[in-house]
């Protein structure tokens, strides 16, 4: 056999075994959904954690982790899962898009922009960080307007606008599910 075809052979078992590897990731993390969906939160949360700890470096694990979390309603600990991911893996969209969704829960409307516009940085072409992002300007005008008419009750143009900008964005922007 050639050195050349040895090389072949050996690339083409570490092929198979990275994609054995990759398919019982994906199995992993699919069993994580399905417990989310049947709401089996702490059970999801422990094989999260499992995966987590058996593959530090893969993204998609921690943020799994933060879906349950946030389903869990401890969005604290979720905001700090997808701040780190944004610090480790800064050109993935999608832990800035959830963060933005956690922080405009807590009403925290400039944070949940900033992580939008960071979003959008890092992938101009993801188009639920753009709607998001309209959804928290949306927000950011609401508030503007208010405190208009909280300062000038009598400016009719604030209120209609107040009216507009809340018929747009009326709920928190949507952060991805695990499907």
């Amino acid at each position: 056999m050639t050195l050349a075809r040895a090389a072949v052979r050996c690339l083409l078992v570490f092929g198979l075994a990275a994609s054995v590897s990759s398919y019982a990731q994906n199995t992993e993390l699919q069993q994580v959904n399905d417990l989310v969906q049947r709401g089996e939160l702490d059970l999801a949360l422990q094989h999260a954690d499992s995966y987590v700890q058996a593959h530090p470096k893969d993204p998609r694990g921690r943020f799994t982790k933060g879906v349950v979390l946030a389903r869990q309603n401890r969005i604290d600990e979720a905001i700090a899962v997808y701040a780190q991911l944004t610090y480790d893996y800064p050109e993935l969209p999608e832990p800035y898009n959830n963060l933005a969704a956690l922080y405009a829960s807590k009403g925290r409307y400039d944070a949940a922009r900033d992580a939008l516009e960071r979003a959008v940085r890092a992938q101009p072409s993801y188009a639920t960080a753009h709607e998001n992002l309209g959804d928290i300007y949306a927000k950011l005008a609401a508030q503007s307007y208010a405190k208009a008419i909280e300062l000038d009750s009598g400016r009719a143009s604030a209120q209609k606008k107040l009216k507009m900008a809340n018929e747009l964005a009326p709920t928190a922007p949507t952060a991805p599910s695990l499907r």
